[in-house]
């Protein structure tokens, strides 16, 4: 069973590795990749798992986040803050939607 950290860095042991990834590398790659792993006493199954998943979380991370300048950041909650009033046409939507909902 190989251990992978977690979003919080903790090593998870709980689950059972069944998926497989194969790929092929360069040989100065592979040996980089054994040396680092040995040096922190991991197999380099475990070690290249643990990079690709932390990576992989990074990655996801950096593309879920919005990042504004304060006043980009200020304009974004005032208007949440302060929402313009409804157009006609969605009030006119929700008013058959309230219409459709009471007839069923």
């Amino acid at each position: 069973m190989l251990t992978v950290q977690n979003t919080n860095g903790d090593v998870e042991n709980r689950e059972r590795n069944t998926a497989r990834f194969s790929f092929r590398t360069t040989e100065r790659i592979k040996q980089t990749v054994e040396h680092a792993a040995s040096l922190l006493g991991q197999d380099t199954s475990t070690f290249a798992v643990n990079a690709a998943y932390q990576r992989a979380l990074e990655t996801i991370r950096s593309h879920e986040v919005t990042r504004l300048q304060p006043e980009d950041y200020e304009a974004f909650f005032k208007a949440l803050g302060q929402p313009p009033e409804p157009a006609d046409k969605l009030r006119e939507a929700f008013k058959r939607h309230r219409e459709g909902i009471t007839k069923r």
